[in-house]
């Protein structure tokens, strides 16, 4: 059955608007002002004031500038805080997200020349190919993808590594990076399909290609530092501190020294294909080769906030990815659901539930930040405070206010430590994971 739309149905919409006197006020106000603007709500600024009980010291907010690194920031920012507070360090100190960025760039050219492989048999319109050649790689990527990459090249302070201009700001370069490749994935495919998977040229030519990306890489960041020196002057005692002649590895063990297997990610999606307590892992998501492989395990909503509580409370702050554009006021650092008032301003109804939400697209992860505090009261939570990392032009000082029941909504994954799980959670996270599909939004990329 098909229904165009008539003169006649026109006729009858346009008696209805004009029939309602309201509509020519609120015309006024939204043409001038914009949907966000007119829908504005004051009272969510004032029932988020930025005080909390529990509240981690965790020093200057960081700036991702013009790139999608925010999964790489938290991460780093979560282990800085740890470093400040052992060592006394600055409130500006950070550790370098550019290094980083450099050898995720570089895995993921590798870790799609496999899936290119891997798939060179099925037809170039095939989904699970069509998928891969959507975004052969992006600035986007998922805890256990940080993981993957420290355990293989440690970390390093900014100061080994300083920002490019490509760091902050890698449209260019992944716009020139997926071209390259694209045309590879040409060449692969069609190598597969002539000589067979197990033939020799083919690592070759993929030798060949990861020698060119590396190149490209190393002309648009600087080629990642393999030592460097370590200097720090004590915030509290002044004393002088210095560290030579230090591997990324090295300097890892000694100043972040964290168990990365002791920090797992749980994840918050209600929908009917995932049961609470299983744990998932997303076909051909990654980034490293042989490294550390996505693993969720999914909780209600209650035990995922208790969990991120706890953490809280131990002094440890809680990396967490989110739907961040949704009903959030940037410049005012305010994530709640009464910010804006679209279902009164156009009269209509927006209800869905969060598992809707995820099956039909309105919603998935965009963006990792990282909790440093909460408000509890009566022992619930009422409201979050979040480390950002757009810099210190936003909210306060670059820190926003999240309500809990924004966080019931649009929050989606939190990494914890093992520490604060209980025997069964334990049990459940050792549990082999079911496998989702590549486009699941479980599988979406802050």
């Amino acid at each position: 059955m098909s229904f165009a739309i008539t003169p006649a149905q026109l006729k009858a919409f346009q008696a209805d608007y004009q029939a309602q006197s309201q509509n020519r006020v609120l015309e006024r106000a939204v043409t001038k002002n914009g949907v966000r603007n007119a829908s504005f709500d004051w009272h969510a600024q004032a029932a988020n004031d930025p005080h909390f009980s529990i509240d981690l010291a965790t020093g200057d907010v960081s700036d991702q500038k013009q790139s999608g690194r925010c999964w790489m920031f938290a991460a780093l920012n979560t282990m800085r805080h740890d470093m400040q507070a052992k060592f006394n360090l600055p409130d500006n100190f950070e550790l370098s997200q550019s290094y980083q960025f450099f050898w995720d760039k570089f895995e993921k050219a590798n870790y799609f020349y496999e899936n290119v492989i891997n798939t060179a048999e099925l037809p170039h319109d095939d989904r699970k190919v069509a998928w891969l050649m959507a975004t052969p790689q992006q600035d986007g990527g998922q805890w256990d993808m940080m993981v993957a990459l420290i355990e293989k090249y440690g970390v390093v302070p900014q100061s080994a590594m300083p920002e490019t201009y490509n760091s902050s700001k890698s449209r260019e370069i992944n716009e020139v990076l997926n071209h390259q490749l694209r045309h590879d994935a040409v060449i692969l495919r069609q190598l597969v399909n002539d000589y067979g998977v197990e033939d020799e040229r083919i690592n070759q030519t993929r030798q060949e290609m990861l020698n060119r990306v590396y190149r490209m890489l190393a002309l648009a960041f600087g080629e990642p530092v393999q030592s460097f020196d370590f200097e720090y002057r004590n915030k509290k005692s002044k004393e002088f501190h210095r560290a030579a002649n230090l591997t990324p590895q090295e300097f890892f063990t000694k100043y972040v020294g964290w168990d990365l297997d002791q920090y797992v990610s749980i994840i918050q999606a209600p929908t009917a294909d995932k049961a609470y307590h299983q744990t998932y892992t997303i076909e051909m998501l990654g980034n490293v080769v042989g490294g550390r492989p996505i693993k969720h395990l999914n909780l209600p909503v209650d035990e995922f906030k208790a969990l991120a509580i706890k953490q809280l409370q131990g002094g440890e702050s809680v990396w967490f990815g989110s739907d961040v554009g949704k009903y959030s006021e940037t410049k005012l650092g305010l994530m709640d659901l009464n910010t804006y008032h679209y279902e009164e301003l156009f009269n209509t109804e927006l209800t869905m539930s969060k598992a809707d939400m995820l099956d039909y697209g309105q919603s998935m992860m965009t963006h990792a930040m990282v909790l440093t505090g909460v408000d509890l009261v009566d022992g619930q939570p009422t409201k979050w405070k979040v480390e950002n990392s757009w810099g210190n032009k936003v909210g306060t000082k670059g820190y926003f206010v999240m309500s809990d029941a924004w966080l019931d909504q649009y929050c989606y994954q939190i990494v914890i430590n093992k520490k604060y799980l209980s025997d069964e959670l334990l049990a459940a996270q050792a549990q082999e994971p079911h496998v989702l599909a590549p486009w699941d939004p479980m599988g979406t990329l802050a």
